[in-house]
Order: structure tokens, then C-alpha cells, then sequence
């Protein structure tokens, strides 16, 4: 017999497209977040799977209440905010997205990249400036660089940093990366990945684009020792989390120009305070944490969610689970 699913968040605009995102007819209904640990716990006492709508947190009091909830879905691709250790002790498993964003973030992830080399940022804001030209045209050939053939480590080569590998090789890029984990051979092979030691992909590469969790291992990942060692001609791509860069050895690479440039669509706070230093270099480019945010995106993570909270509701195991220090 299969439990009610549960959308728990601070409005129902989220209900709706769940809704029509499940595919076998479950029901889904809304808690709103608002409420108390108590009244929420009574809205949630026959639930098993919760589907968490925006960024909305789940508390570990709340959690402890919920007797029967075996299940905490996100639509994001990121979990750290949740503590699935101590969720895992109350028999909690916490699943993200299965991948829904992954080819919006790999797609943002390449825009960032010729966004940088061709300093797109500028060129629009010359436009809306009304200085059609101005005087960067003169100086442009030495500004403005190709992608093709670039050597791109990738660091991360789960679900989307696979996404970006595939999508770069129609630019003819020479592919090196880095990982914890193995990824399947025959990827590797069909890309002609090649492993490097972490080391080497950062004085090495031309491009270094970051995809992997936030966690103990991975925050502060890229800080001044990682600078030290790139290129002066180096661009960093950042479209995971903001943590995983040292913010403040991020702006002092820039200012003591150790690398050419940066594209981020993530940072340390967010929304990042206005007298954020990066804001206002010509040569960063930051999107506000949207690289996920795409119809097709949205459209693939709620359906997802609504399956796997269907085979929890019905006391089968979920997908997607994220483990404690992924």
C-alpha cells in the first residue's frame, strides 16, 4: 500500500507542476514550511518520501518527528545542505535530482567558457552603452581567444562534468581530468579522456572547470596553492558550488593576476554582497546561480522526484541516493 507524497515549502507554486510530472497517478500534497515542527510533523505523520521545493532546509527536529518519513527528495543536484548523517541515523535517505540539470549545467558550463575568451560580458555592455565599438575593437585580437583545441582539465567527472567532456569534443578541446571516483571506462575511451594527478590538470590547462559536491573534502579545494600552480593564461569555471573555491584566494589570483580570468555562476554568499571586488573586474564573469535553471531542467527533476518518492511510498528502495561526504 503506498503513503502520501508530500511537497514540503513555503508556497504551493511548486505543487501543481509536481503534479503533472508524475507518471503513474500518485497524489501529492502541500505542507507549507512556515508552520511549526509540530504542525508540520501532524500534516506529515503517514509520509514517507517529502519532496523539498526550492531551498527550502528540513530540520533534524523535525525529521526526528516525522516516524515514518523514509525519503527527503530535492529537485537540485545539491544535498549540502541537509545533514544526511544524522538523517541517515534517523533511517532518512536523502536523493537529489538523478541528473535532471545535468545537461543545463554542462551547456551554462561552456557558455561561461566562450563567454570568458570572448568577453561577452563587455561587448553588451558596450551596446547598451551605445559605444558600438569604442576602443576595444583595436585591441581585440590580443583580447579575445578561441575555445577550440584549448586543453580543458575537468575536475569532477560525474553527470555533468561527463556532460561538458561530450559537448567539448565538437571543439576539437584536449580533454584531462580528475576524480575520486573511476568513471566508466568505456567514457573514458570515447572521449580519449586522459587522468591526470590533480597537480598536473592545474598547470596544465588552459581552461579548469569544477564539478563536483560541496563537502569537508571539496570545500576551500581551489585556494592560493591551487592558483600558484596555474597558467597566467588560465581561465577557472566554476557552475558547481561556491564554496569549493576559496573566494577571497580567488580575488587575489585575479588582482596579482595569476590567472587571465574566471566564469562562475556560483559564489561563497549568495546573493553576494554589492562590494563583492569580483563584481566589477572586466575580467570575471559571473551569472547568478542559474546555470540548472532551464525549462527542460525543471521539467526532467520533477518528474524524477515524483518517481523515486512513488517507489518509496510504495516501500521500494529510492535512486539517486546521496551518502554522507558525497
Amino acid at each position: 500500500m503506498s503513503s502520501k507524497i508530500v511537497m514540503y515549502g513555503p508556497d504551493e507554486s511548486l505543487l501543481t507542476q509536481l503534479q503533472e510530472a508524475t507518471q503513474d497517478g500518485s497524489e501529492i500534497e502541500w505542507v507549507d514550511s512556515n508552520l511549526s515542527d509540530e504542525e508540520s510533523s501532524a500534516a506529515m505523520k503517514d509520509t514517507r518520501a517529502v519532496i523539498l521545493g526550492g531551498t527550502v532546509d528540513f530540520g533534524l527536529e523535525l525529521a526526528a518527528k516525522c516516524s515514518e518519513l523514509r525519503l527527503i527528495q530535492t529537485t537540485s543536484a545539491g544535498t549540502d545542505r541537509l545533514d544526511k548523517a544524522a538523517l541517515g541515523e534517523l533511517g532518512i535517505k536523502v536523493s537529489n535530482n538523478g541528473g535532471g540539470n545535468a545537461v543545463a549545467v554542462a551547456e551554462h558550463t561552456i557558455t561561461l567558457m566562450v563567454g570568458v575568451y570572448r568577453k561577452l560580458h563587455l561587448q553588451f555592455q558596450n551596446v547598451q552603452d551605445g559605444n558600438w565599438m569604442g576602443d576595444i575593437r583595436a585591441n581585440w585580437f590580443s583580447q579575445a581567444h578561441e575555445l577550440t583545441g584549448k586543453t580543458v582539465g575537468i575536475i569532477g567527472l560525474g553527470r555533468i562534468g561527463s556532460r561538458v567532456a561530450r559537448r567539448l569534443q565538437g571543439w576539437e578541446c584536449d580533454l584531462i581530468y580528475d576524480d575520486i571516483i573511476a568513471p566508466d571506462p568505456e567514457l573514458v575511451s570515447q572521449l580519449s579522456l586522459k587522468k591526470v594527478e590533480r597537480d598536473e590538470l592545474l598547470e596544465t590547462s588552459d581552461l579548469i572547470t569544477l564539478h563536483v559536491p560541496l563537502n569537508r573534502q571539496t570545500r576551500g579545494m581551489i585556494s592560493d596553492r591551487e592558483f600558484d600552480l596555474m597558467k597566467p593564461t588560465a581561465v577557472l569555471i566554476n557552475a558547481c558550488r561556491g564554496p569549493v573555491v576559496d573566494e577571497a584566494a580567488l580575488i587575489r589570483a585575479m588582482n596579482e593576476n595569476k590567472i587571465m580570468a574566471a566564469g562562475v555562476d556560483v559564489l561563497e554568499v549568495e546573493p553576494t554582497p554589492e562590494n563583492n571586488p569580483l563584481i566589477d573586474m572586466d575580467n570575471v564573469l559571473i551569472t547568478p546561480h542559474l546555470a540548472a535553471f532551464t525549462q527542460e531542467a525543471g521539467e526532467k527533476s520533477r518528474a524524477f522526484a515524483m518517481y523515486n518518492c512513488s517507489l518509496v511510498s510504495r516501500g521500494e528502495d529510492p535512486e539517486s541516493v546521496v551518502l554522507p561526504d558525497d
